[in-house]
């Protein structure tokens, strides 16, 4: 680590403190999430603790650090160990500087990462964040909860993660590994040019009353301007740029499943910057926005 970061590292904030704790939390869970923890796992763990070497001597460390040396001192995190290090993180976490939703947000973000922490991505892992997302359902619509939960679900659809998959999630949860780089911790870049399953939100909740919508992409339903006319008909408003006035940016259904960036352009590369940069736009399939058209009528 470099010298300035050690300097810079004794000054850290109190927010800073709490963001570390949430980052170990996450990534203890993230690890173990699969019930098998392997060496390159507790490598990667081991990290965790050189990055907080400075920190090991200021209040919470100073009582986190000699739990979690004692747990990986062995090269083994058994499942006590793993309850007593969350026990702790539990408890010495700050909510006075961070409310819940950015605290979870940053702990997925580690989740994530421990996950990805030996390279592999099996289907225990995946059903194992998919239920820890499931109990964390007050992050829908924060980046990037809609963005993992969208790629989830489909990779999982078939039962079988392949190998084109896998290098799909790979791209994607390798942006999240990084415990210290505040960069990456708070807006990962998501890789322009690789194609995901899929970014838009699952079974998202569309209200239309008051909230502002954007289109991107060719619909083989309607028109541009006759779903513009559905949005206004139930007290939308409709706009044909993303800003951080828009709620929702729908996405046209006829495309390829495994579309990218260039798929539909500029639209939804700035949707994602949004998100990224915290706010709360979804990006939803066409199909969905005519189910919830077709629930109000």
């Amino acid at each position: 680590m470099a010298s300035n970061q050690l300097v810079l590292n004794r000054f850290v904030s109190t927010s800073q403190l709490d963001k570390s704790i949430n980052s170990l939390l996450g990534l203890v869970e993230g690890i173990a999430i699969d019930g098998v923890i392997n060496e390159t796992e507790i490598d990667f763990f081991m990290r965790w603790l050189s990055e907080h070497v400075e920190l090991a001597n200021r209040h919470p460390f100073n009582e986190l650090m000699p739990v979690v040396q004692t747990a990986v001192q062995d090269g083994i995190l058994d499942d006590e160990e793993r309850q007593d290090i969350i026990w702790l993180c539990e408890k010495l976490k700050s909510t006075q500087y961070y409310d819940q939703v950015t605290a979870d947000i940053q702990r997925l973000h580690a989740v994530v990462g421990g996950i990805i922490a030996d390279g592999l991505i099996s289907e225990e892992e995946l059903r194992g964040l998919s239920d820890w997302m499931e109990d964390h359902s007050h992050l829908k619509t924060c980046w990037p909860f809609d963005e993992i939960e969208s790629l989830i679900t489909g990779v999982l659809a078939d039962k079988v993660i392949s190998p084109d998959e896998h290098r799909q999630l790979k791209d994607f949860f390798s942006e999240f590994i990084a415990l210290l780089d505040d960069r990456t911790i708070t807006s990962p870049l998501i890789q322009e040019g690789s194609a995901f399953v899929g970014l838009c939100a699952v079974c998202p909740e569309i209200e239309f009353d008051g909230k502002m919508f954007c289109f991107t992409g060719a619909s083989n339903r309607y028109s541009r301007q006759e779903l513009f006319h559905v949005v206004e008909q139930f007290g939308g408003l409709t706009s044909n740029s993303v800003s951080k006035k828009i709620s929702y940016l729908v996405v046209g259904a006829d495309g390829n499943p495994c579309w990218t960036y260039a798929c539909y352009g500029r639209k939804v590369e700035r949707a994602i910057e949004l998100r990224k940069a915290g706010e709360r736009l979804l990006i939803i399939h066409e199909n969905d926005f005519h189910d919830a058209v077709a629930d109000l009528k």
